[in-house]
């Protein structure tokens, strides 16, 4: 299982301007709560444990919404004093990780791959990092890779409009290790410096998982995610006994009998 991951949450959302002023872009409101809520919960959901925040444009207010809202999460922030790149921003986050390998995404992307499943193909692999692909049909907005028989990558084609293709969705497996032996230099590109380039001479894979993928960095997409990741109003006429109802012990189902305890079911009325 992969336990630890780092987000970069460093964005300043240049595009979504309009629609999200002087917010990082991750902090972009979407159904009601940051879109960074979202990427945190579904990665909690596939058994990551422990975060990696690699901040930089207006990091103040990330830190103090995850010290608010995730008090008991198990995380460290990285912070930028300059933009160093995806390349360089992960490479600082990497130092701090415990684990050999991670999982590395987007604050403003949500790929729900099955990271149990990624996993498994990663280490089989003996990879040194596995692209979780994405595929798409009639799109110009993102490149393709491709895969040979083995699933080792052996081209990335620029962007431009295909009927059909699989796209890089952002979310990475990495052999923390094996990157860190690479020399680079403080700022680059993780896309350009690493994977166009050591592809041909490492162990990079790809791994196709048809899952819900959603960037929000244009407007377009950032107003779709908006009733996309909506929960849904409970329908109580679906509550059966297959359900178990879960109180906290000062929580209250019932209205409020004054100065008396509920004695009977005809006093029991629920809110």
């Amino acid at each position: 299982m992969i336990k630890e991951a780092i987000i970069l949450a460093g964005g300043l959302g240049t595009r979504l301007r309009e629609s999200v002023p002087d917010l990082p872009k991750c902090m972009a409101p979407v159904a009601g709560r940051p879109f960074l809520f979202h990427v945190i919960n579904y990665l909690r959901s596939q058994g990551v444990e422990k975060f990696i925040f690699s901040l930089g444009y207006k990091h103040e207010l990330i830190e103090d919404y995850l010290s608010t809202q995730f008090p008991t999460l198990s995380y460290q922030c990285v912070i930028e004093d300059e933009p160093l790149g995806t390349g360089g921003a992960i490479l600082l986050a990497c130092t701090k990780a415990a684990e050999k390998n991670i999982v590395v995404t987007n604050g403003d992307t949500l790929f729900k791959v099955d990271l149990h499943k990624a996993a498994m193909f990663h280490n089989h692999n003996n990879a040194e990092c596995t692209l979780l692909l994405k595929p798409m049909t009639r799109f110009d907005r993102y490149g393709v890779v491709e895969l040979d028989e083995e699933q080792l990558v052996n081209s990335f084609k620029e962007k431009q409009f295909y009927e059909s293709g699989n796209i890089n969705g952002g979310v990475y497996l990495l052999n923390k290790d094996k990157f860190l032996d690479e020399e680079f230099p403080a700022k680059f590109s993780f896309e350009k410096h690493y994977l166009e380039k050591f592809y041909p001479v490492r162990r990079i894979y790809g791994l196709i998982q048809d899952a819900y993928f959603i960037d929000i960095g244009i407007p377009e997409d950032y107003n779709r995610a908006q009733s996309e990741l909506s929960r849904p109003p409970l329908d109580l006429s679906t509550v059966d006994k297959s359900w178990t109802l879960f109180i906290d012990r000062d929580g209250v189902i019932n209205h409020e009998k004054k100065e008396d305890y509920i004695l009977n079911w005809g006093e029991f009325w629920l809110y």
